[in-house]
Order: structure tokens, then C-alpha cells, then sequence
């Protein structure tokens, strides 16, 4: 069958027309180009050219190393972080440092930095009309900070330690004169302060070292007659002889109770698998013994053949016997080497525990001993404390007393910064840069005026087009039923059937007829993710229905069905209960298929771990076994036959070999689910007659008349134990017969 798809007549934009407005107006886009183009080029022509120059000064620690102990570890400078830097940067814009720049420099004799000192006709005006402050209030000096200010431009160079410093004017050499003073000024400033604090530093410390000397020799003859009378030994810089020993045997006892305690783990371990039965496998010390590896090795060959055999004899054929019977005394003779593995690790704790008490009676003795040692250090080590405090800090103030001389003598006190790129004399202005902004101005004339232009035909309705419904007819083709069984052998063999080429199948003949919805669904295939999401979504809905999935299976389980054809009235919708309801028997512990038999394969895209995995469409058209095409759920215990690759009507020509496929799949499977999709009765007959399976009408999204004349159809036909599903949810379980369709 054949089903026809329309699309709504539909308004685009005409994007030809718009192109065609604009070649036809092609002179109000031209002139209005030409119009702001030479404008700009005018304007900024007649602006006054602005020059502009930078100075860039790297901030960091200039502290040069005058010690000259040898022994005497200097330490790093500290690094600027990112508040240090912006405090330089607050510090070349600060009044003062612009103060003696201006002064240096003269700037108050430039009209440029005064520029209130003769004001134009209107703000004399405004002055004396009192709409504005009198500007010659303000002192000269302040008046050309201001403008300074306005000029000055100072900041950090983005993840680093630079500044830089920029200035503009309308003289190029004075651009470039301003930011180097500003930067020798700076330095000089910061030398200054260094040297005046490192002065300071130098006379506070010269009678704070006399003293700390005498101190420190004190501290240290009190230390060294205590030792002596004490008799105190240390065998290194912080420990006694008895501390020593008693580290050592601490150190011993640790090891061996840690190798006690991994003996024993590993013996209790060994010990737990063979009390439970457990597979030992896992356990190091088992798999590690070559007895135990040999054994296995001739466990893996029996059963490697013992599964050969199994695919062509019976359980009960003599020589699988015998082979059983060799695995099984295999695996007794592997307890009784486990065992043996057992006694070795419990002999292996037994010599760690014995040395562990020989080790604990020599620590109680040296514990003793220690104990004495201890009591006799404490006096010690307060006057070592107090030696190594006063040693410390004489050290410290010999060191930076040394160094503060050394500063003051050679005036070795640079600044923490220096300059790494002097301003030089600007060739170009940087304001205003007349060809990029005459280009610029065209450029934004020719945007609007074609906006303008696209606009007006926009509005007027001139470049909207309407598309016409366009009319197509696809070929729907039906989808077969699965099989998978180990009791069908042959059904990978090609089948024969002389039929004539069915060109045209008819509705009739197909097993599953293909809606509207089901078709439409083969050309997303991309968006299955998408389509999957929502159709949850949707089922979801059904959460408070009285016959919802988990009650619909408890029902299943409690009759302990065997086939239920499931007919989705509503398509791929109730095909997506089908797959929940599939999963929801898995999970309740039954061993579950189903069987993809929709014209839109949304079972086989919700379930299969790839699409064109093969499937009944392959089983039946003899392209694939049954081993083939049985596959597991990618979400549950649950396993699917897929929709499969052959084509569908070429596989319905073997349509009578559904009824023995399904029936072969109940021999395996506790329950065989076949969602046949919008079905009739005539389809599901060939799967099975009335009274060998459950009917399940999947009415999600159906209406009651669809779902009405659904059941009484299959009623008719002698199908009288018909339940409805209408999605997810927690629900008493369907009651029986002929209510439950109605």
C-alpha cells in the first residue's frame, strides 16, 4: 500500500528579488555611498592630526647581592603580583610625579595644555551668563594637570609585569618627550626612596648587633656545660643514641606485622573461597601456583570441547558424560591444591607472628631507656632553643647590615623597574587615520541604503514567494516477522517459493501494514535518539491508566503466557510501549523476546545496538540463521529480533513460516512479544490462531472508536483474551476476557 504526504503552502524570502531591488536602485546605493564617503574624508580631513608615543617600563625586584659569605644562601627576589604592578600604575599617574613632569618640561607655556587660557567666544559667553565655572578660577598649574591627564594614558600590558605609558599631543617630538620623562622621573623616584630606607635600616642595626652578640655567646656555654653534665650522646644533629635504636626497631616491628598482616589477609582470603565455593580464580596466590595453571589448562580444552559437542549431541549422549565427568574431578583436584596454597600462607603468618613478639620485647626495653634520655633532653632543648633563636637573628642582622653599607657606599640602589622601550618620534598621526575612515563610511552608506532597500521590498510584500503543497507517494513495504530458536536448524538455507514477483503487495497480504507515522519515521532515522526521547516522553504519560506496562506484564507473568502479539493501533507510539513492556518482563525475572515486525523498525532502533544488525527479514528471505539475527537489548535482559536488511516483500513471499518461528522461539523463550505494529486480523492469524497467544491492542494515542472496532474484530475472529496497553506506570493488572476489550 501507498500513502500520500502534504506540505503547507509556505512563504520564503525571495532572495533573488532582493538582490534584483537593489541592482534596480542601484543609484541611491551608489550616491549614498559617495554622499558619507566624501563626507568622512572631509570631516576628518579638517580635524588637527594627533601624534601619539608610548614607553613601556618592566616592573621587577632590583636588588643586587652584596653578601659575601660564602656559606650564606641568597634568597630569591620576591615577584610582583598583579596588585604590585597596578600600585606602579597608580603611581605614574600620581599628581606629584605629573607635577615635576610638567615643570621639567615647561607644559604651561604650550597654548595646547592651557587651552582655557583663551576661550572661544562662546564659552565667554556661557561664563558670563553663569550657565559655566570661570576657568581662570582654577590655577594655572591645576589647568594643565587636567589637560596632562586628558593626554596621559598609563596601563599594564595584559599577563605580564609591564607598563605602558602613552601620550598624545598635536607635536610629534613632544609626544615622545613626555612618556621617557614621565618613566626617568619614576625611576628616579623610586631610586631615591631605596636609598633613603636602606640609611635608615643601616644606623637602627649597629647597636642591635653589639648586643645580640654577647647573648649569643652566653646561650651557647650554657648549652655545652648542661650536655656535659647530663651525659647526653646524640648520634646526629637531632637524635640521642637510645632514639636512634628505637626508631630502628619501630621501623622492623611495622615491616613485620605488615608482612604478618598480608600473610594472613591472603591466607583468610584463600580460606573464605573454598568455605563459600567460590571461584578462586581471582586470587593471586592460587592463580600463581603452576599445579593450578596445568589443571586449568586442561579444564579450558574439555569444556572448549565439551561446547563443541553440545551443538551436535544430546545432554544426555555418553560422551559428554565423560567429559563432565572429567571437569569434574579437575575441579577437585584444584580445591586440594587451593588448600595446599592455604597451609603455605597460614605457615608464612605463623613465622611472622613469632618474630613480631620478639620484636615488641626488645621495644619495651628501649622504651625504658628512652624515657630516662627524654627526661634528661628537655633542659637541653630549651637552651638550645634559646642559643639558635639569638644565633639566628645576629646572623640576619650581620647580613643586612652588611648589605645596607655596601648600598649606601656605592649608591648601589636601583629602582624595581627599568625602561625596556623608549618612545620614539611618531612619522604618522594615530587620529585621525583619514583613508580607513573614509573607506569605512562608504562601506557602512552601502549597507544602509541596500538595507533600505531590502526593507521597503520586505514590507511591500515584492520578495516573499509562496511555495505550492507538493503531493508524494512512497511504497510502503510490510515488515515480517522474527524467529530465533535452537530448535530450527535449517532456516539459514535459501527458500524456494515459485511465486510470481510481487510488484504491488496488497494490504491484505501484508503482515503489518504501514501508517502514515510508521513510513515518515524511515526518512529520520538520524534523529532516532530524538525520536526515541519523545515517544518516552509521551509514554510517560499514561502513569495512572489502568492498564499501563508493569500491569500488563504482571499479567503475562501470572498466566504464564508464552506468544503475545502486541497490535500498536496508534504506530510507532505504541510501538515504544511494546519495547518498555518488553524490557519490564526481562526485568521481572522472565527470559523475554520481541520480535520486530513494524513497518518502521522503531523497536529495532530503540533496542538493537546498531539498526542493521540482521533480522526476520533476513531469516525469512534465508540470508541469516537464527544465531544470527537473535540480539541483545542495549537497556535491559531482554532480547530482540531486529527489523532486519533483506527486502520486505521479497521475505513475505515465506510468510507461512512465521507460525513456526514464533513457535520455536516459545520452545527457547519464556515469552515470545511480536509487535506486529497497526496489524489487522488477518495478519496476526498467520503468527497464530485463536487460543494459542494473547492479543495486546498497544492503544496509546488511539481513539475509543479505533480501539472499539480493534478489539471487536479480533473478538470476532475468536480471539477472546484481548488486553490493552495504554503505556508506563504502576496499575492493578488487567482483568481477563472479553471485558478487558471492550
Amino acid at each position: 500500500m501507498s500513502d500520500r504526504r502534504y506540505s503547507e503552502q509556505d512563504a520564503d524570502i525571495d532572495l533573488g528579488g532582493l538582490v534584483g531591488a537593489i541592482w534596480r536602485r542601484r543609484m541611491l546605493v551608489l550616491l549614498s555611498t559617495v554622499v558619507m564617503g566624501g563626507a568622512a574624508f572631509g570631516i576628518s580631513s579638517m580635524v588637527s592630526p594627533r601624534y601619539q608615543a608610548e614607553t613601556r617600563i618592566l616592573i621587577e625586584t632590583r636588588n643586587p647581592s652584596l653578601i659575601t659569605q660564602q656559606n650564606q644562601p641568597v634568597s630569591p627576589e620576591p615577584i610582583l603580583d598583579e596588585a604590585g604592578v597596578a600600585s606602579q600604575v597608580a603611581l605614574l599617574q600620581s599628581n606629584d610625579l605629573i607635577k615635576q613632569v610638567a615643570r621639567q618640561l615647561d607644559l604651561a607655556s604650550r597654548p595646547e595644555f592651557d587651552p582655557s587660557a583663551n576661550p572661544d567666544p562662546i564659552t565667554s559667553i556661557m561664563v558670563l551668563t553663569g550657565l559655566v565655572k570661570n576657568p581662570l578660577d582654577v590655577s594655572p598649574e591645576e589647568r594643565v594637570v587636567k589637560e596632562f591627564y586628558r593626554k596621559l594614558q598609563v596601563y599594564q600590558v595584559e599577563k605580564s609585569r609591564v607598563i605602558a605609558i602613552q601620550f598624545s599631543s598635536k607635536d610629534p617630538k613632544l609626544a615622545a618627550q613626555v612618556p621617557s620623562e614621565i618613566a626617568k622621573v619614576y625611576l628616579a623616584l623610586q631610586s631615591g626612596a631605596k636609598l633613603d630606607t636602606t640609611s635608615d635600616t643601616a644606623k637602627w642595626l649597629e647597636p642591635e648587633i653589639a648586643n645580640l652578640r654577647e647573648k649569643v655567646k652566653d646561650a651557647e656555654v650554657k648549652v655545652a656545660d648542661y650536655r656535659t653534665s647530663a651525659d647526653i650522646f646524640r648520634t646526629g644533629e637531632l637524635n640521642t643514641f637510645a632514639q636512634t635504636q628505637l626508631n630502628d626497631i619501630s621501623l622492623e616491628l611495622a615491616r613485620v606485622r605488615g608482612e604478618r598482616a598480608n600473610a594472613e589477609a591472603r591466607a583468610e582470603s584463600v580460606r573464605a573461597a573454598l568455605q563459600s565455593g567460590r571461584n578462586v580464580d581471582a586470587i593471586a596466590e592460587v592463580v600463581s601456583s603452576p599445579m593450578i595453571q596445568r589443571l586449568k589448562e586442561s579444564q579450558s580444552g574439555i569444556e572448549s570441547q565439551l561446547a563443541d559437542l553440545s551443538t551436535s549431541l544430546l545432554d544426555g549422549h555418553p560422551r559428554l558424560k565423560g567429559l563432565r565427568s572429567q571437569l569434574s574431578g579437575i575441579a577437585d583436584q584444584i580445591r586440594r591444591e587451593t588448600r595446599k596454597v592455604l597451609a603455605s600462607l597460614e605457615s608464612e603468618a605463623g613465622i611472622a607472628r613469632d618474630r613480631e613478639k620478639q620484636l615488641i620485647g626488645q621495644l619495651e626495653n628501649l622504651k625504658a631507656d628512652t624515657a630516662v634520655s627524654e627526661e634528661r633532653q628537655v633542659g637541653l632543648k630549651a637552651l638550645e632553643r634559646e642559643a639558635t633563636a639569638q644565633r639566628q637573628l645576629l646572623e640576619t642582622y650581620l647580613a643586612r647590615y652588611r648589605e645596607a653599607v655596601s648600598r649606601q657606599d656605592m649608591n648601589a640602589t636601583p629602582a624595581d623597574g627599568r625602561i625596556i622601550s623608549n618612545a620614539t618620534v611618531p612619522a604618522e598621526p594615530y587620529f585621525p587615520k583619514v583613508l580607513p575612515i573614509t573607506i569605512v563610511a562608504a562601506l557602512a552608506g552601502f549597507i544602509l541604503s541596500a538595507v533600505f532597500v531590502m526593507l521597503s521590498e520586505l514590507f511591500s510584500g515584492r520578495a516573499i514567494r509562496y511555495s505550492e503543497p507538493e503531493i508524494e507517494e512512497d511504497d510502503v513495504e510490510a515488515t515480517p516477522a522474527p524467529r530465533s530458536a535452537p530448535e530450527v536448524a535449517n532456516v539459514a538455507e535459501p527458500i524456494e517459493i515459485e511465486e510470481p514477483d510481487m510488484v504491488n503487495v496488497d494490504a491484505s497480504e501484508d503482515l503489518v501494514p504501514v501508517n502514515t507515522k510508521a513510513a515518515s519515521l524511515l526518512s529520520l532515522e538520524p534523529q532516532a535518539a530524538e525520536v526515541e526521547d519523545a515517544m518516552l516522553d509521551a509514554a510517560e504519560d499514561f502513569v495512572d491508566e489502568e492498564f499501563s506496562v508493569n500491569a500488563v506484564a504482571r499479567h503475562l507473568v501470572d498466566t504464564d503466557a508464552n506468544v503475545a502479539v502486541v497490535v500498536s493501533l496508534s504506530g510507532d507510539v505504541g510501538s515504544t510501549s511494546t519495547v518498555i513492556l518488553a524490557r519490564t518482563v526481562a526485568g521481572m525475572g522472565r527470559k523475554a523476546i520481541l520480535i520486530d515486525m513494524t513497518g518502521s523498525a522503531l523497536p529495532t532502533r530503540l533496542m538493537a545496538e546498531n539498526i542493521h544488525q540482521p533480522g526476520i527479514t533476513d531469516l525469512l528471505c534465508g540470508e541469516a540463521s537464527i544465531a544470527d539475527t537473535i540480539h541483545g537489548d542495549r537497556l535491559s535482559d531482554a532480547h530482540v529480533m531486529p527489523h532486519g536488511n533483506a527486502n520486505a516483500k521479497r521475505a513475505m513471499r515465506a510468510a507461512e513460516r512465521l507460525g513456526m518461528i514464533v513457535d520455536s522461539l516459545a520452545n527457547a523463550y519464556d515469552i515470545v512479544i511480536v509487535e506486529c505494529g497497526p496489524a489487522n486480523v488477518d495478519g496476526v492469524k498467520r503468527l497464530a490462531r485463536s487460543g494459542q497467544a494473547e492479543i495486546i491492542l498497544s492503544a496509546a494515542d488511539a481513539s475509543h472508536q479505533e480501539i472499539e472496532d480493534a478489539a471487536k474484530s479480533f473478538i470476532d475472529a475468536g480471539y477472546d483474551d484481548v488486553v490493552l496497553l495504554f503505556g508506563g506506570g504502576n496499575s492493578v493488572p488487567p482483568t481477563s476476557g472479553r471485558n478487558r476489550a471492550a
